[in-house]
Order: structure tokens, then C-alpha cells, then sequence
């Protein structure tokens, strides 16, 4: 237990000095995050980042003594911090929490229309359960008791993400080097955690779910495989085939290319986990790759290619196939009886943004106002239509918005 209260000590610690010295170098974060353990997907904080200088000034104004910082830290933490707000992590969940910190950041007025409010050409989904005449970040911002800045593309505090693995963004949270760690994987898999030990350190923030598929190259649909049962798919990646032909129905002869997502992404951990039934099941792939943007492309290049990935990068040439789970047919198909998109299906999977549990929190508990107001802005039917559903992905429901909603009303101005 006292190691414990020693681990915690030392997390606090460091975010305090993190908190003290990030905000000063704000604009510099906001280019560097984004390149986080490489990959595709260029700036990690789209558009309107570098706008997030303004909060840390004033932070390094306060003071320049260390004892005197420190103290400004804390009181902020639980007022009002204007610090930057670092994420990192998932590539799947990359496109919700990348997309939401360029809407932060450019912090559009009402009168906008297409990325935030309403004028006579255009309205943003959700509008009417808003309806207010403040700007988007100062709008979500204000609730949590942040001062409006009434300042387009200067927001009450800045926001940045950044692109490596959900392992990656879960360890960085833990360790205090991020506010929030994007994941496609639960963090008990991820760091091999125990349920207890994941509740007694992190906040689990569900934004959106995948319904992950499995896909397969141009040439494999045009053959006639539209789908495949549930053993299919495990003997594929198990090595148990090789060649299409092998496969019961399938009249194509043609070596099968396998590709995996790198380990210790989200996307292959909840493979292994739900199709495979553990998330350390043995697996053998032709390739592995690190992003879901670099699996796409594979597939798009190579004859008898399949793969798993996230719903976001599917394509034309990039196309999911039905899954058979024990009589059930899943379809890629919306409007079909059951699809990816049902909760039922057995690929789907949460999306997760953790916050640490942290004494310097109000309450000492999972989020800073920051987090809570990032968050915030997710769980509203704007958020999960603009940067979940048009992403491809799946909105949760309303019952669920409900309850990860109320979990932040201790934190409302």
C-alpha cells in the first residue's frame, strides 16, 4: 500500500512539473506531439494548435521561482488551469480526439454555421439542444468555469494530440506525460492490469465504439468472398491456411496475405482478445504494421490481402466482408438484420480517452476541469455526430451519454 501512495506521489509530482513547465512551451508542443512515435497522420493537433500559446504565458508570467510555481500549479489544477491539454495514443481513436481538438482550437463562432452554430446556409448536427451565442471551446469551456476568451482560434486553453499506439497512450497517461491516453483496447489488456488495479488509477472515458472488420483486398470481393465464418478467420490467422482455395466455398486460388496491426496497438489487442479468445493468443501474419492508415494502404496494394483495422479506413479497395459468428451473419451493411455496427457483434469495441486519478484533482479524482471539458464536448450529440459518426464510427447510445455525462456534473461550474 505504501508503494502505492509512493507511485501516486511520484505521478502527481511529475504532471505538477509538467503542468509548470508544458504551458511555456505550448506552441512548441503543439508541432512536436503530433510526431510522437511516428506514423502516418502528420500534426498531431490539426488545424489551430499553435493557437495554444496564449494559456501558457500567463503561466510562466506568474512566476519564475520554483517554489512559487509550484503553488500556482496546484491552486490552478483545481480552479481553473489554462495549460495545454496533451493526448496521445490510439490511432483508431486518432480521428475522434484529432478532429475535436481542431474544433477546440479554431474555437469558431456561433455564426459560423459549418463547423460550429448556425446561419442561413447551414447548421451543425445537435444545434438545437445548444443554441447558445459563445464559441465552441469557450461554450464547453465555460461549463467547467473557464473564462470565455470571445477570441476566435484562441481558445480558454489549448489542446494537442498526438499519434502512436493505444500500449503507448496508456503508459504515457500512468506515467503523467499526457492529461489523456487514447486507447482502442482496455487498459487491463493493454498494461495487463487487473480490473481493481485499472479502477484504482485511471478514468475510463468512453467517447464512441468500432465495430472492427475484417477486410479484404479488391481482388478477394471480386472472387466472390463477401464473407467468412468466424473459423475462417481464426484459421487465416493462424497460419491454418495459406491459399484462399483452402478455405470451404472459396474458389480462388491465390495466396493469402496476411496483416496484422503492430503489438501492443488497441486494434490488435482486441482482435486477439475477441476473435481469437485472448488478447495474447499466438498469431502468424505475413506483416505487421504500426497505424491503421499503413494496413489500408497494404491492403489497397496487394492481391489476396486481409486484415483487421478500424472502421475509419475502410474504402473501395479497402472492403469489410461479413463475419458468420455461430449461425449470425454480421454484414459491413447498416441497414442489414445485424451488422459490424451492432453492439452485438463480437469485434465491436469500446473507444476510450483515460485520465489519471490524481490528489491535485478536484476531489482527487479522474479528471481536471480541463479533461472534463475536453470530454465534455464529445458526449453531446454535436460531438458524437461530428467527430464519431462522420468519422465512421459508432455514437453511443443515449443511455450511455446519459450516464458518462453525469459523471462530470461534480465538476460544473
Amino acid at each position: 500500500m505504501t508503494d502505492d501512495r509512493n507511485r501516486l506521489s511520484d505521478r502527481v509530482s511529475r504532471r505538477k512539473f509538467i503542468a509548470a513547465t508544458g504551458a511555456a512551451g505550448a506552441a512548441g508542443l503543439a508541432g512536436c506531439s503530433g510526431q510522437s512515435s511516428g506514423g502516418d497522420g502528420g500534426s498531431g493537433s490539426g488545424d489551430g494548435s499553435s493557437g495554444g500559446s496564449s494559456g501558457g504565458e500567463t503561466e510562466t508570467e506568474a512566476s519564475s521561482d520554483g517554489e512559487s510555481m509550484e503553488g500556482e500549479t496546484e491552486s490552478s489544477s483545481s480552479s481553473s488551469d489554462t495549460s495545454l491539454l496533451t493526448a496521445e495514443g490510439s490511432s483508431t481513436v486518432y480521428p475522434i480526439s484529432n478532429k475535436g481538438s481542431s474544433y477546440w482550437n479554431s474555437n469558431a463562432p456561433p455564426s459560423d454555421g459549418e463547423y460550429w452554430g448556425s446561419n442561413s446556409e447551414s447548421t451543425v448536427p445537435g444545434w438545437s439542444e445548444i443554441e447558445t451565442d459563445m464559441l465552441i471551446a469557450d461554450y464547453f469551456a465555460s461549463q467547467f468555469g473557464f473564462e470565455p476568451t470571445e477570441q476566435r482560434s484562441s481558445p480558454p486553453f489549448p489542446t494537442t494530440v498526438g499519434l502512436s499506439h493505444s500500449g503507448t497512450g496508456c503508459e504515457a497517461v500512468v506515467d503523467g506525460l499526457v492529461d489523456i491516453g487514447n486507447s482502442s483496447g482496455p487498459i487491463t489488456a493493454e498494461l495487463d492490469w487487473s480490473e481493481e488495479e485499472a479502477n484504482n488509477t485511471v478514468v475510463d472515458n468512453v467517447v464512441g465504439r468500432d465495430g472492427q472488420p475484417v477486410v479484404v483486398s479488391s481482388d478477394v470481393q471480386e472472387a466472390g468472398v463477401t464473407q467468412l465464418s468466424g473459423e475462417q478467420v481464426r484459421q487465416i490467422f493462424q497460419g491454418e491456411v495459406s491459399n484462399w482455395s483452402e478455405l470451404e466455398g472459396v474458389d480462388y486460388d491465390q495466396e493469402i496475405f496476411v496483416i496484422g496491426r503492430a503489438e501492443g496497438s488497441g486494434t490488435d489487442t482486441s482482435f486477439r482478445l475477441n476473435m481469437l479468445g485472448d488478447a495474447d493468443a499466438p498469431m502468424e501474419v505475413d506483416t505487421r504494421q504500426g497505424q491503421n492508415q499503413q494496413v489500408a494502404q497494404l491492403v489497397s496494394q496487394n492481391e489476396g490481402a486481409i486484415a483487421y483495422m478500424a472502421l475509419a479506413f475502410t474504402s473501395e479497395s479497402v472492403i469489410p466482408i461479413g463475419i458468420n459468428f455461430e449461425g449470425t451473419l454480421y454484414e459491413p451493411d447498416p441497414d442489414a438484420e445485424n451488422t459490424i455496427f451492432d453492439a452485438s457483434y463480437p469485434l465491436n469495441r469500446d473507444l476510450h480517452m483515460y485520465t489519471l486519478i490524481e490528489e491535485s484533482n478536484p476531489g482527487g479524482g479522474g479528471r481536471d476541469r480541463r479533461e472534463a471539458a475536453f470530454i465534455n464536448m464529445f458526449l453531446t450529440e454535436f460531438g458524437q455526430t461530428v467527430f464519431v459518426e462522420q468519422n465512421n464510427y459508432i455514437p453511443l447510445p443515449t443511455s450511455d451519454l446519459e450516464e458518462f455525462k453525469s459523471q462530470l456534473e461534480s465538476l460544473m461550474a
